[in-house]
């Protein structure tokens, strides 16, 4: 039942991205549109298969006239994007959890803290380009340094208010079973908290991995924002075209994987039990 009410969501879910892209296929058969700006998505197809699966010339040690090989560029470039974001996430994440749990915590480390946080929270880490070049030079650091900062913020914030709004009465009643400082952050305000923390990793996540194309169109040589910047430049708009649904369906995956991580986590929380 539960596989059937899936499937059947999913496939509510696909209407809207399948009209969208008939009317699009429309609009460019129509010839509405220069194909050069917008393409169809015949060819927009066409160019991500051959980022995948380019069609190379006869090989004598392959024995045929044609074979099909992945080149290594979509495959390379994704996972370039990915260790940056995973990495970048670790980092910025690492240095959130603590300082949120002892802000939300603390009234002292909170008093001490916030100032600093609500000052650096609003700039954009794309602010921080020319600092992270300066300072980290080309290539990964950079690009490290910029997703980290994107994911610092989202899962602090989200840390800090999981931890401040836990129930008093949980605390009180734990309190009066004995339980010590340690044991009541760790057994009564930690799982508390633990929904708004996940919330805060979903955010941050996503906000990573939107960094990490802009780093990639500054700070380094490969990844699928360089590529769509490099597409910019020789006016390969199906190729830039292919790249965003590349970043898509990469962001969905990882949205979907951790949508099935927090029900796994969450099940003993109200509103998921079933």
């Amino acid at each position: 039942m539960a596989g059937r009410f899936a499937w059947r969501q999913a496939g509510v879910g696909l209407v809207l991205p399948v009209a969208v892209i008939a009317a699009w296929q429309a609009v460019a058969q129509l010839g509405w549109v220069n194909p050069q700006v917008l393409p169809s998505p015949q060819a927009v197809l066409a160019r991500w298969w051959a980022y995948l699966l380019p069609l190379q010339p006869y090989d004598p040690a392959a024995g045929s006239w044609l074979r099909w090989a992945v080149s290594g560029e979509l495959l390379t470039d994704a996972a370039g994007s990915l260790y940056r974001v995973v990495l970048g996430f670790a980092v910025g994440a690492g240095l959130a959890l603590p300082l949120g749990l002892a802000m939300g915590a603390s009234a002292r480390v909170y008093d001490w803290c916030n100032v600093l946080v609500q000052m650096v929270r609003p700039v954009p880490p794309i602010a921080y380009i020319p600092l992270s070049m300066l300072w980290f030079g080309l290539g990964n650091p950079p690009a490290v340094f910029l997703i980290a900062l994107g994911a610092f913020f989202p899962v602090l914030m989200n840390t800090i208010a999981g931890v401040r709004q836990v129930d008093g009465i949980y605390i009180r009643a734990a309190r009066n079973l004995g339980a010590s400082g340690l044991t009541l952050f760790r057994r009564v305000i930690l799982p508390a908290a633990v929904p708004y923390i996940l919330s805060g990793v979903r955010i941050g996540i996503g906000t990573a991995f939107i960094v990490v194309i802009v780093a990639e169109m500054v700070a380094v040589n490969n990844g699928l924002g360089f590529r769509i910047l490099e597409a910019r430049e020789y006016f390969w708009s199906d190729k830039i075209i292919a790249g965003m649904i590349t970043i898509g369906l990469i962001g969905l995956a990882i949205d979907v994987g951790m949508n099935a991580l927090n029900n796994h986590l969450l099940r003993w929380h109200r509103g998921l039990e079933h």
